[in-house]
């Protein structure tokens, strides 16, 4: 069963939503590499070869093969990893892929970024004859020539380049009879879900006029532009990549700003963020984003069971200040004060009696400050 999969590589823990990536013709998964481990903290990631390429096996496809087959590829391997539904990101033909998928099968994808890819890709005669010089010669004199199709400014990565090399001669032909057959731009205003675009400025394959071909069409579509990046972006230029990404999967600060707010309070929020200057912006991005946007979001633990953690660890170092804070977090997350009292109870045991009597007093003050609060707020 496994030989009839695309060969394909995870990261990141199993209880995160997942996200496929799909590559550009010619590379492997190793595209991917600057950019998918920093999507893991947050995804499970399932980034996978084409047929032919990096490990998949050569005869998944052949001569005539469309997107839709390579699509069904795709479903076959998420099928395989119990994947019912998944975001996805594909470059090139990878993100032709996306397009097929959210058109032909949107209950299956809940969000789509398409990478310096195209509703079509300059008409058929191209890629038929590309087809044809492979099935003939192989893929050594295109291989030679990829540093100028992928990339700008004397930019290149040897590994893919190798990958390049390295592809079964028939299945990459089969991949250019796809790209040869594909045109949906009749059918862009069909897709549904959410869907961000991203370009190259530097792009000789599809240039950013492909992309905002799909952003004009597709409803409620975003489009991002990146300076300096040619066909490859995710290799050339991973950071603006990712931070594009984050933000369209909702991982950036602004995710972490909405549970910030939804756990602290938005008195508590509104007060740091009069108080931020231009030397605690950067720390205040990374609490929101890293803390807020990428740990408190993990769905592994409960918000309940993140507060008691929390409130241990601030008992355990003598946070009291922040332990305040976070008592009210507790409060707001759905602890009882009992459950906050057997919380402070166990401190004593594995933090010591003196730290839990701090800890018992900040509490107290805390939830008794709550219940004058309620009291007022009923004879008001």
């Amino acid at each position: 069963m496994t030989e009839k999969l695309l060969n394909h590589r995870t990261e990141g823990p199993t209880s995160a939503p997942p996200l496929l990536l799909g590559p550009s013709l010619g590379t492997s998964y190793a595209l991917w590499d600057e950019v998918a481990p920093e999507l893991s903290i947050t995804h499970r990631v399932i980034r996978w070869d084409l047929p032919g390429h990096g490990g998949s096996p050569a005869g998944l496809i052949g001569p005539g093969a469309t997107v839709a087959d390579l699509a069904s590829l795709v479903l076959g391997l998420a099928d395989s990893l119990g994947l019912e539904r998944f975001a996805y990101a594909g470059v090139s033909l990878g993100g032709a892929v996306g397009l097929h998928l959210a058109l032909h099968h949107r209950e299956r994808v809940s969000s789509l970024a398409v990478i310096c890819s195209s509703a079509h890709f300059n008409g058929a005669a191209p890629w038929r004859e590309r087809a044809a010089l492979v099935r003939r010669e192989g893929l050594d004199s295109l291989a030679d020539h990829a540093d100028s199709r992928w990339f700008s400014g004397g930019f290149t990565v040897p590994e893919l380049v190798a990958d390049h090399r390295r592809a079964d001669p028939a299945a990459y032909a089969a991949c250019c009879d796809a790209l040869a057959a594909f045109d949906l731009r009749g059918r862009l205003a069909e897709i549904a879900v959410p869907t961000l675009l991203v370009a190259g400025r530097e792009d000789p394959a599809t240039p950013p006029a492909h992309l905002r071909e799909i952003a004009d069409a597709v409803p409620g579509a975003a489009l991002v532009e990146i300076p300096g990046a040619s066909h490859l972006a995710p290799a050339q230029c991973p950071r603006a990549v990712l931070t594009a990404l984050r933000a369209h999967l909702g991982t950036g600060s602004g995710q972490g700003m909405r549970v910030r707010r939804e756990v602290l309070g938005d008195a508590h929020v509104d007060r740091a963020q009069a108080r931020q200057t231009p030397f605690t912006a950067r720390f205040q991005d990374f609490i929101s984003r890293y803390a807020w946007g990428e740990i408190w979001t993990d769905p592994t633990l409960s918000r309940r069971e993140r507060s008691m953690i929390t409130l241990t660890a601030l008992v355990a170092h003598g946070h009291y200040d922040e332990l305040a804070m976070h008592v009210r977090a507790a409060r707001r997350n759905g602890l009882t004060a009992e459950e906050i009292g057997a919380v402070l109870l166990q401190t004593a045991v594995y933090c010591g009696v003196p730290a839990a009597n701090s800890a018992f007093a900040t509490a107290q003050r805390v939830l008794a400050e709550e219940e004058d609060g309620e009291r007022n707020g009923s004879q008001d």
